[in-house]
């Protein structure tokens, strides 16, 4: 399904999609992979956020690419916001909080105006505002993409409402495990920053709170929904202990973007590597592991005598590398590139080994591949990824800071170690569960497909 053209005769109460994320690469992804899915079962789509020159795969304003058209809700006729570009992500929160609710409600209107009404809203975590909006707009459907695990909406759930006083979340002077029904017990380093007594009250903290106070709300009012970017048989028992309801809709993937050409010719590289051989480095787009981690990990990954394939995202880091890492990229061993296109990288039968940081994108897209992961968390909810990945059978922990030694051992572990065919087994077993979840009739696809029936009743009920 095409995006409507401008000027262009709507087509009779067509349901309108708008889109609203938070500015961040982790929360853009997946909800654009949800809008093209949507787009694909004939709803208009529109995307909108706080354009800034770190984002990727997003267009220009106006443009409109695989059914979404994109809107930006400040900027230049571009929809490039120049303020936004030195912006620390402290910053962008603050900047969507203070401009976000009067530009998300000029945006409504002047769709509305333009003949595509919107009929539902779907926001990410951090711009809790965003819902707040739509039901002021009378906007008839509202929903909520969590772009986390159900295991940390349950722990976030529980600590923000206080539903389980019992449940013994730490104090600064504590670290007792947490229990709660349908998760694993979780020790201090394995709770979400924001449940930890030093973040429950920041920045990030309050907008958690004001999303899980918003969808309490919505309980007793108009429909609104949480998807949630996981499904059924990965988190069965999280959801199933949830006191809100969920509707998982993941793993939300999209090769189609990453398609084309090879990127610094990435996946040449990885053609002419023996198959799972390469271990494959990339901590997402914001973690930033510093100079001495750095040159630890390059001489750690020198030590492993394997091929890799690492993400770099600053070139000034280059400087810091050892000269045996230098060498391997010299002697074609190795690779560093400052992007690739992960999914299609997870995805190469050459990759035997993913060191993440753990993000939840990376996690369903490691899950879905079926490669085994060393798990690097560093902030937010990736600590207790990594504890779910140890969990679910198809990795290790790398402790904090890391060494050459202790990246070395765990990279064996999971490559060479006594328990990595294990591991594999385990790894392809979730990738066949994930793609039958999102396959023609799976449980995440009929999931998608009654919030699309749901959407085109309220825009029938709103005719009458």
């Amino acid at each position: 399904m095409g995006c409507q053209e401008e000027g262009a005769t709507p087509a009779a109460a067509q349901p309108h999609v708008l889109l609203v994320s938070c500015p961040l690469q982790g929360h853009v992804n997946p909800l654009l992979r949800l809008g093209r899915r949507l787009a694909a079962r004939g709803l208009l789509v529109t995307f909108t956020t706080f354009r800034h020159a770190g984002l990727r795969g997003i267009h220009a304003d106006g443009t409109c690419t695989h059914g979404v058209r994109f809107q930006y809700l400040l900027g230049d006729a571009t929809g490039r916001d120049d303020d936004a570009d030195q912006m620390t992500p402290d910053d962008m929160l603050r900047h969507a909080v203070d401009a976000g609710p009067a530009a998300l409600a000029a945006l409504i209107g002047r769709q509305a105006d333009a003949g595509r009404p919107v009929t539902c809203v779907v926001n990410t975590t951090f711009v809790p505002w965003a819902l707040d909006v739509a039901r002021e707009q009378g906007v008839p459907c509202r929903a909520t993409l969590w772009t986390q695990s159900c295991t940390v909406l349950s722990l976030y759930y529980h600590f923000y409402n206080n539903t389980f006083p019992d449940a013994s979340f730490p104090s600064a002077a504590d670290d007792a495990p947490v229990a709660l029904p349908g998760l694993p017990a979780m020790a201090m380093d394995e709770l979400p920053l924001m449940v930890r007594p030093e973040f429950a009250d920041n920045l990030w903290g309050q907008a958690l709170r004001d999303e899980l106070a918003g969808q309490v709300r919505e309980e007793k009012g108009a429909p609104s929904l949480v998807l949630v970017n996981t499904f059924h048989a990965l988190e069965r028992a999280a959801i199933d202990a949830l006191p809100i309801a969920v509707v998982p809709v993941g793993p939300l993937l999209d090769v189609d973007d990453e398609m084309g050409e090879d990127h610094d010719g990435v996946m040449a590289w990885l053609d002419a590597q023996a198959p799972r051989s390469v271990v494959y480095v990339a901590f997402g787009s914001l973690v930033d592991i510093g100079p001495d981690e750095t040159a630890e990990l390059a001489e750690g990954l020198a030590g492993t005598g394997r091929p890799f394939l690492w993400v770099v995202r600053d070139s000034k880091r280059l400087d810091l590398l050892p000269e045996a890492v230098l060498a391997a990229c010299d002697d074609d061993k190795g690779k560093i590139v400052a992007w690739c296109p992960q999914g299609r990288v997870l995805g190469h039968v050459a990759v035997g080994c993913f060191v993440t940081h753990c993000g939840w994108n990376s996690v369903t897209e490691a899950l879905a591949a079926g490669v085994p992961v060393v798990g690097y968390p560093w902030w937010s909810d990736q600590f207790t990824n990594a504890k779910l990945l140890v969990e679910y059978g198809v990795g290790v922990r790398l402790p904090a800071p890391v060494t050459r030694d202790a990246l070395r051992m765990c990279v064996d572990e999971v490559m060479d170690g006594t328990e990595a065919a294990t591991m594999w087994e385990r790894a392809t077993s979730w990738k066949e569960e994930a793609a039958s979840a999102m396959a023609h009739g799976g449980s995440s696809d009929r999931n998608l497909l009654d919030f699309v029936d749901l959407i085109r009743m309220l825009v029938g009920s709103c005719e009458v």
